[in-house]
């Protein structure tokens, strides 16, 4: 057995999950104060509900969902657009050696949890979960 596990393969460290936070609190200061000046952003109410930093810290990838889903992909491709601004904004806000590389990408937890919310709903296991009827054991 291995002395030393990679980081990989387990959790995030603090300074990882730290300065994610960080980025996260940046983008979306920047992002509710109307800085970043295109049209599909400023149309939209965009959540950022995490960013993962890579153990190096160079590269950050922010987990993005505009509200009620709409028009996803034309919010990404608009911050995607934007990516050489918001990059410069969190090097010059957060005190870090490099500013990491961003990467955008549709937070996809909330769909998953509908789906999951509609299994929990069906007959079938609706059946499962109920009660037992009296005399089964």
């Amino acid at each position: 057995m291995p002395r030393h596990q990679s980081r990989s393969e387990s959790s995030p460290s603090q300074r990882q999950l730290r300065v994610g936070e960080l980025v996260r609190h940046v983008l979306a200061d920047l992002l509710a104060r109307g800085e970043v000046h295109d049209p599909v952003i400023q149309g939209h109410l965009i959540t950022i509900p995490e960013v993962r930093m890579t153990a190096d810290l160079r590269l950050a990838i922010i987990y993005t969902m505009p509200l009620g889903g709409r028009d996803a992909e034309a919010v990404l491709a608009a911050l995607n657009r934007n990516k050489r601004f918001l990059r410069g904004e969190i090097a010059r806000r957060v005190n870090l050696k490099f500013a990491p590389e961003i990467r955008f990408r549709i937070d996809a937890r909330f769909e998953e949890a509908e789906r999951i919310e509609k299994l929990l709903r069906s007959p079938e296991v609706a059946r499962d979960l109920g009660p037992k009827p009296e005399g089964e054991d």
